[in-house]
């Protein structure tokens, strides 16, 4: 499963009749995983895409998550995460810190920004942690101990859009709402920082009418201010920055 079949066929089967090869190749498969669980229920099957190829609710059945693509850098994964978040749960997306130089498109991305990108999934690491430096090894403990808080927010709660990265080339957003509303996380990434650009502004989705949520720098703004005034961004300079802003629920 780790790649496609060349030269499919089944001796098994007629000429006119080749053509169920797949069909039959994929029912082995849901066979195959039916039996492992049967015997190990608590095992837990992570599928892997091969760049889309076997992402599909079948497989989603035997393996709650699954990787998405084995392209892993973070800037691509705007767009695959994006496209991908209109079929399946956030929770069954596998979305990991990758290593940089990028092995697929050999470029060099924050590693700030490629655990924003990650944890818009199941979240995880794609590397050689021997090969870290100091600070890099302090920030994996800061971004698990993040997402631990978070968890429940970005996989359980509900996913918005903010923007389109396949027709917005400056910066790409996102953000999850609690399943209570009492707390939302807005995620950015630029992707083209610009000189003299427009304020950046998020109009923000999903929060609960007439409350006054505040973030971690202990700015306050209401619901509506925030769903229709927007939520304005500080200027982003730099390769690919990112912004992960955790909103909460203090007052109604």
């Amino acid at each position: 499963m780790n790649r496609n079949i060349t030269d499919a066929w089944s001796a098994l089967l007629p000429p006119q009749r080749q053509g169920e090869f797949w069909h039959r190749y994929i029912l082995g498969v849901y066979a195959l995983m039916e039996r492992l669980l049967l015997h190990f229920p608590k095992l837990l099957l992570e599928n892997c895409a091969s760049g889309g190829g076997r992402y599909d609710a079948g497989m989603l059945y035997y393996s709650p998550q699954i990787w998405c693509s084995d392209n892993t850098d973070a800037i691509a994964r705007l767009k695959i995460q994006y496209g991908t978040s209109f079929g399946f749960p956030i929770r069954s997306i596998g979305s990991h810190v990758a290593a940089c130089p990028s092995h697929q498109t050999g470029r060099t991305t924050p590693f700030s920004t490629r655990a924003v990108v990650a944890m818009s999934g199941t979240f995880g690491y794609e590397l050689n942690p021997g090969v870290l430096n100091e600070m890099e090894k302090s920030a994996v403990q800061i971004q698990i101990k993040q997402y631990k808080k978070l968890w429940e927010t970005v996989c359980m709660g509900s996913y918005h859009r903010l923007t389109n990265p396949m027709q917005n080339g400056w910066y790409t957003a996102w953000m999850s709402v609690s399943q209570d509303k009492k707390q939302a996380v807005e995620s950015c990434v630029v992707i083209d920082p610009q000189a003299n650009a427009p304020v950046l502004r998020l109009y923000l989705c999903g929060l609960l009418p007439d409350v006054v949520y505040c973030d971690g720098s202990g700015n306050k703004y209401k619901d509506a201010a925030l769903m229709h005034g927007g939520l304005v961004l500080p200027m982003q300079k730099g390769n690919y920055p990112a912004l992960q802003i955790v909103l909460k629920m203090i007052e109604k």
